[in-house]
């Protein structure tokens, strides 16, 4: 098709001048050859159309060559597009400028004939070659952004699975995952200035807070009353179980969870498990997803106590804070309550 070739434009307010580079310009094979006698015409011309060489008088009483080169690259459709200077001009620091400018190449004048169209056919070749090897690179670049984005999605959605397998053994519901999976995330990203993780991966990672009640009895886990000491004991371990479970993953998300997993029993105070940590010691993602934890079992029914309302359980977090959790985390969270109940109403008890 005529319209897939590649357009040749020339600028040169001389009309001798143009026509004969015109005619010159014609002898390059597979080619459309444009002629403006006035800048301003192209300057209006490229706002729509995008030519694949631009040859360009130097001398030209109502705009330069120099000034029309940096109004064409200006514009952010003809920043790689070649361009072939006419001039007369023998001073370097002319030529400098319009390297600068990123010109490619020049011609002195008189033109030699034979040297203009053998310049001018290789910088065509040249700029439909970087043209296609654009268009192959930004089709490419698409497929890439896709197939991430599919592995990305099947990721997420197996974390999910993977939060959601311990809770099908626990007396909590999947609706549990989702919200505490997105309290964390507005924790994270109201704090962000204290950590370097994504807010939308600790979101990712949040769920396998409990993966490792995998690994506790049934009778323990399962149990109406109150634990006694041994049964304590073999719940609490449920916590360096999912650490061992997510840590030997090579995915940073399943990483995270191990860290969280570990560490979201931790009390500010040091009076949490495993190991006792406190105050910062305790891993900011523990602390993050400790506060979203506490406030939807806070705030979810269970068989044996009544969904609180969301103030008293603000209050109650306030309670908490500097105790069990870390006043910062909740402070955060607090400053939210709008964002929460939006949260609330987009994931509501199964």
């Amino acid at each position: 098709m005529l319209m897939s070739l590649p357009i040749i434009w020339i600028i040169d307010d001389n009309a001798v001048n143009l026509l004969v580079l015109r005619r010159l310009a014609e002898k390059v094979e597979g080619a459309i050859v444009l002629g403006f006698d006035h800048p301003d015409a192209a300057l209006k011309a490229a706002q729509t159309e995008r030519p694949a060489l631009l040859v360009l008088d130097y001398m030209m009483p109502s705009m330069g060559g120099l000034d029309f080169a940096g109004r064409f690259r200006a514009m952010a459709a003809h920043k790689e597009v070649p361009i072939l200077m006419v001039t007369s001009a023998p001073d370097r620091d002319v030529r400098y400028r319009m390297l600068s400018l990123g010109l490619v190449d020049f011609l002195n004048k008189p033109v030699d004939s034979v040297e203009f169209v053998a310049r001018v056919r290789n910088m065509l070749h040249l700029s439909v070659a970087l043209s296609r090897l654009s268009s192959q690179n930004a089709a490419l670049s698409q497929a890439v952004d896709v197939s991430t984005a599919n592995i990305l999605e099947r990721e997420r959605e197996s974390l999910l699975m993977l939060g959601r397998a311990a809770e099908f053994r626990d007396p909590e519901t999947g609706a549990h995952i989702q919200r505490m999976a997105a309290y964390s995330e507005l924790i994270a990203r109201k704090v962000q200035n204290q950590h370097s993780y994504k807010p939308e991966d600790v979101r990712l990672a949040a769920p396998m807070h409990d993966v490792g009640k995998i690994g506790i009895p049934n009778a323990v886990l399962l149990k109406p009353g109150r634990y006694d000491a041994v049964e304590w004991a073999q719940m609490k371990q449920h916590a360096e179980y999912g650490y061992r479970i997510l840590d030997t993953s090579e995915s940073p998300i399943l990483r995270m969870g191990a860290v969280i997993a570990l560490s979201h029993h931790e009390s500010w105070d040091g009076t949490g498990y495993p190991y006792g940590l406190k105050g910062e010691a305790i891993p900011i993602l523990g602390r993050i997803v400790a506060v979203a934890d506490v406030f939807d079992a806070l705030t979810s029914a269970r068989p044996y106590k009544q969904a609180w309302t969301e103030e008293k359980a603000f209050e109650e977090l306030q309670n908490m804070s500097g105790a069990k959790l870390d006043p910062s985390m909740v402070n955060a969270f607090l400053a939210c309550k709008t964002e929460i109940r939006e949260i609330r109403m987009s994931f509501a008890v199964d």
